[in-house]
């Protein structure tokens, strides 16, 4: 599988140690993040081109993921998720890995990597790399939405439409 990483200063240790943890085990690595240490640089740049490179693989049929690193991940997601068609989701367990992929088909995951041990971000990662998605047709409907209202703004109709209160007015 082809593995395309990112981060900024605060991931950047973190990212080196990973990507030759993730080639020892036979998946090809994309750097997409600074080449040297600078602590002012900025994250967005790095983690919408590695998302952006998740979705040019996988919609040309390459099995591909991503894994964007910084402070606390939050951010990293945010860019992320800005390219349509990425799902990032934020991972701090083995379980918020697990379910990213079983649940959300989440094709990037953000990790903060002054939150984390070493350790426990290989265990995180992996478990993502080999969770396959359920394809349960509840989360297939809804990834679909998600789809849906990242291309051309559509959502399922409001149920509480006809509760909406005229301008100004309360809600009844």
């Amino acid at each position: 599988m082809r593995i395309h990483i990112a981060t900024d200063h605060a991931g950047l240790e973190f990212s080196t140690q990973l990507q030759h943890h993730l080639a020892g085990q036979g998946h090809e690595v994309v750097d997409h993040g600074p080449i040297e240490y600078d602590p002012v640089d900025d994250y967005p740049a790095f983690c919408i081109r590695a998302a952006q490179a998740v979705v040019v693989d996988q919609r040309a049929g390459v099995p591909a993921l991503g894994i964007v690193f910084g402070g606390s991940g939050n951010g990293e997601q945010i860019a992320a998720n800005k390219v349509e068609g990425v799902r990032a989701a934020l991972v701090w367990s083995i379980a918020t890995a697990e379910l990213a992929r079983e649940h959300n088909d989440a094709n990037v995951i953000a990790i903060g990597a002054r939150q984390h041990a070493f350790e426990d971000v290989v265990r995180f990662i992996d478990r993502f790399i080999e969770t396959p998605f359920s394809q349960d047709e509840r989360h297939v409907r809804r990834i679909a939405q998600i789809a849906a209202y990242e291309t051309d703004g559509s959502l399922l109709p409001d149920p509480r439409a006809d509760e909406q209160p005229e301008a100004g007015g309360p809600r009844t």
